[in-house]
């Protein structure tokens, strides 16, 4: 009878346990991870990581802007930037105090009179020592940066990141879609890193907000992001944000496009400045161990750093803001994190310069609140229904002098990521593309829309 109890009692406690292992199995597939791009930031402590403004896409008279490379730099060091790439339409930027490649189409510069100089080698050294002007902090120069497509018309633009002086140099550039992608696929084969620059300057959202959610937009960019590795992302603020006041929307979008794809979408900052007001607009903060190059490129691949900007237009969008804001140039402090990372399913954060944050998640602000200097808000991903099919949590401060946004904590729930075919186009649409990337046609375009607009 003993042995009949034991071997009852050995089946239930096997059943048990396998009840046990299937629960345990059960709770795993339905569990999920937060992957932060900050894991690596020490915030705070004495080993704690800088936080260092800077700014990838500028411009001076060595090809459309209004003041010389000198001028330029000295001016971005004046506001406090801690590093600088100059990316000239069609010119790859060299160090501070050599010039550049001279193309042709830009001679003009000298036609009209203005200047055309770069840094002497003393104040190269000064500048990137930071003994210039006593400031006692250096501004890194970040060479290899080019504005590709510098005769388009129609502002399809790119930036490539970390090409050699002698790539790119006079690159003319097609327009339109095909445009877009020769542009990438040429920065992608010599080796180098590129974003899509003011998307909605292109896609038109100025006049029509919602092409940020057309579904033609979003397959087009998010297909290149995918096709090419090295397409970093988009620039989600650009300069006042004249053209571009929604192209977070489309970033949102695009996020949710690539994402189950395993390719994350990192959103840039940049002035894109032309002029010397501009440079005190739209920039980021990178949050690094030391302030080099190496460290530079290593970031905008990690995202590890926020996207801020100075002036947004108010809109109808979720995500806001209901009214918007202008304060370049007024010295105002503006909004920054000081401590934002993730923890189990939650993500904590704390600010300065900052009233309001809210909390984004597959295009939809899913937490927002006030907050003060210092304090410590939580966001528990738990407390939200359907978190585990969520794709992304992004956060965004808003202050007085400006918004500040991060990037992306991607929402992996352990599926793995499914694989991405390059859509083959039909012959009509082939040559239907082929026709946009003529300078007739968009001329033929432009003139059709302004007699459409009076």
């Amino acid at each position: 009878m003993k042995n009949v109890k034991r071997a009852i009692c050995l089946v239930m406690a096997i059943m048990m346990t396998a009840g046990v292992c299937c629960l345990g199995a059960g709770a795993a597939d339905s569990g999920y991870t937060i992957v932060s791009p900050y894991r690596d930031v020490v915030w705070s402590g004495d080993n704690a990581w800088g936080a260092y403004r800077g700014n990838l896409h500028s411009h001076t008279t060595y090809s459309d802007g209004d003041y010389d490379l000198a001028t330029m730099v000295k001016r971005y060091y004046e506001l406090g930037y801690d590093f600088l790439a100059n990316s000239d339409h069609a010119v790859t930027g060299v160090e501070w105090n050599k010039s550049p490649a001279r193309i042709p189409i830009f001679l003009y510069q000298y036609i009209l009179g203005n200047k055309v100089a770069h840094l002497t080698d003393e104040e190269y050294e000064a500048i990137t020592s930071g003994t210039y002007d006593g400031r006692g902090r250096k501004m890194v120069c970040v060479t290899g940066a080019n504005e590709l497509n510098n005769l388009t018309i129609c502002k399809n633009h790119v930036n490539g990141y970390f090409l050699s002086p002698d790539v790119g140099n006079d690159y003319t550039g097609l327009e339109n879609e095909l445009g877009y992608e020769r542009a990438v696929k040429f920065v992608d084969d010599n080796g180098g890193l590129s974003h899509i620059n003011h998307p909605g300057d292109w896609i038109g959202s100025n006049a029509d907000p919602q092409a940020v959610n057309d579904p033609y937009n979003i397959e087009l960019f998010g297909d290149l992001i995918l096709k090419y590795g090295s397409c970093l992302g988009i620039e989600v603020f650009n300069e006042h944000n004249g053209t571009t006041g929604y192209d977070r929307v489309l970033w949102d979008n695009l996020l949710m496009y690539c994402l189950p794809y395993g390719k994350t979408v990192i959103g840039f900052s940049n002035t894109d400045a032309h002029d010397l007001v501009d440079a005190d607009s739209s920039f980021s903060v990178f949050m690094m161990e030391e302030n080099n190059v190496e460290n530079i490129k290593k970031t905008m691949q990690s995202g590890a750093f926020f996207a801020i900007t100075k002036n947004l237009r108010g809109n109808d969008f979720e995500i806001g803001p209901a009214e918007g804001f202008d304060v370049i140039g007024k010295g105002i402090p503006y909004p920054m994190f000081t401590l934002l990372e993730a923890q189990g399913h939650k993500i904590t954060a704390s600010a300065t310069e900052a009233d309001t944050i809210q909390f984004i998640a597959d295009g939809k602000v899913i937490l927002r609140q006030d907050i003060s200097e210092g304090e410590r808000v939580v966001l528990d991903l738990d407390t939200i229904d359907g978190a585990e099919d969520l794709l992304y949590v992004r956060a965004e401060l808003k202050g007085e002098g400006g918004i500040c946004a991060s990037q992306a904590f991607v929402i992996d729930n352990g599926a793995g990521p499914k694989n991405f075919e390059a859509k083959q186009r039909t012959a009509a649409e082939t040559a239907r593309l082929i026709l946009r990337t003529s300078k007739l046609y968009q001329l033929v375009q432009l003139i059709i829309d302004k007699i459409k607009r009076g």
